[in-house]
């Protein structure tokens, strides 16, 4: 065996070893990449000085912003807001609450670009509202749970960020406009699943629709979704870039958290600044480190071994592009979802773009497929916050979501044999995608 396939079996290897004994993600990638350089015969020195590289980015910068201000928004009082906006949207429907359930999450998720957030934040609301409308818990967990996924790919999300600056030379705008119809198509999805499902159960109607009562809750809302405009509008419009979008957004969510809504006191506002250090040491440490292990696997060359992998299957683009989703899937199952963009990304674009998947489409397909793994055991954030909320052991949430994960793995391959869903919005804002 050739030293270079040597330290690729150390690097990805023990990588791997690691996060099957339940290591902490950040401990099995620095330890790899720190066993890799050994064996590379470079001095150790180099890993602080990828990590450092790692961060340094302008694009990031926006990363802690946007945490910052899904998280002011999201203890700041808004998820009754968006509750009551959804139900006077979708509440009529047949499974209404679930319906409102779904919805509420498409704009909550603009808002915190957090499925765990989401899930959180929503779920301990509506959760035991549907268990006492009549709907089964199971049931009503699964729809939170996979309906928080949205707010993954409707921007502004964090994730998106990451994955723009850890592909090279994306628009994070571009990316933006991407995500919100195959955001929508995802809500579709759920609502038909739910839809079908509340008709067999015969779960309840909400009220009729009113017209007045939706413009009535649209005025209590629209400082919240405010917060959307400023960044989407800044961004597209090339008023600011996404870092001084994401800065303006901070504050003017502080604004409308502590003075609008006053869901917030200066008390609760040191808290939530707070949870979100917690946060952003987990997330930089990531990318910093995962900083390191992608010049290690670049001086290894095995985005080239992995892509000559991969085709050497089959040269069929829909064979390979199944094959991509499949190993994101599978990734999803034992992985966090930054990993998954930091370490991944660098392997697979190469290989999606060579059977013609746009960089943008890709990073659709990406989040998308690290959502459903957020829902997926063993590693499951997602699923965990959920079954914790509902109070539900997490194998009966996992059987009631089995119809919702047909719906999600039916949009993925949707967005991933049809390019224009997520690609018409960036190229009618002139985006080249």
């Amino acid at each position: 065996m050739s030293g270079e396939n040597l330290s690729t079996l150390i690097l990805l290897g023990s990588f791997l070893v690691m996060v099957f004994l339940r290591f902490p993600i950040a401990y099995s990638v620095g330890i790899s990449t720190a066993l890799c350089l050994l064996s590379m015969g470079q001095n150790l020195s180099v890993l602080p000085m990828q990590m450092v590289r790692g961060v340094w980015s302008f694009s990031l910068m926006a990363v802690p912003f946007f945490i910052t201000m899904g998280v002011l928004m999201g203890s700041g009082g808004i998820s009754e807001k968006l509750i009551a906006l959804a139900n006077s949207l979708v509440g009529w429907m047949r499974g209404g609450l679930a319906m409102v359930n779904i919805v509420a999450s498409y704009f909550f998720g603009g808002i915190s670009g957090s499925a765990s957030a989401d899930t959180a934040s929503l779920g301990s609301i509506l959760i035991p509202m549907m268990v006492d409308q009549g709907y089964d818990a199971d049931f009503s967990t699964a729809v939170t749970i996979t309906s928080s996924c949205e707010g993954l790919l409707v921007p502004p999300s964090h994730n998106m960020v990451i994955y723009a600056t850890t592909a090279g030379g994306i628009s994070v705008g571009a990316l933006f406009m991407a995500g919100y119809l195959p955001g929508a198509l995802l809500a579709i999805s759920l609502m038909v699943g739910s839809y079908i499902i509340s008709v067999r159960r015969n779960y309840p109607k909400g009220d009729r629709f009113s017209l007045m009562g939706f413009i009535n809750q649209l005025k209590t809302s629209i400082w919240a979704l405010a917060a959307i405009l400023i960044v989407i509008v800044g961004v597209v419009g090339g008023v600011f870039t996404a870092t001084e979008s994401a800065a303006i957004a901070v504050l003017y969510s502080l604004f409308v958290s502590v003075f609008i809504y006053k869901g917030l006191n200066w008390r609760g506002v040191w808290k939530a600044l707070e949870n979100c250090i917690d946060t952003l040491a987990i997330v930089l440490i990531l990318i910093s480190l995962s900083g390191a292990f992608g010049y290690c696997l670049t001086n290894l060359h095995v985005p080239a071994k992995a892509a000559a992998l991969i085709t050497g299957v089959s040269s069929s683009p829909i064979v390979i592009a199944i094959l991509l989703n499949l190993i994101l899937l599978v990734l999803g199952m034992i992985m966090d979802m930054a990993p998954i963009i930091l370490i991944a990304t660098p392997i697979l674009l190469p290989v999606a773009t060579s059977i013609g998947i746009s960089p943008i489409q890709f990073g659709v397909m990406v989040i998308l497929n690290c959502g459903i793994g957020l829902l997926t055991p063993p590693v499951g954030a997602v699923l965990f916050i959920g079954s914790a909320v509902a109070k539900r052991p997490m194998e009966k949430v996992v059987k009631a979501t089995l119809p919702f994960y047909i719906c999600m793995l039916i949009t993925l391959l949707l967005l991933t044999f049809i390019p224009q869903i997520s690609l018409w919005l960036p190229s009618l804002f002139g985006y080249a995608v």
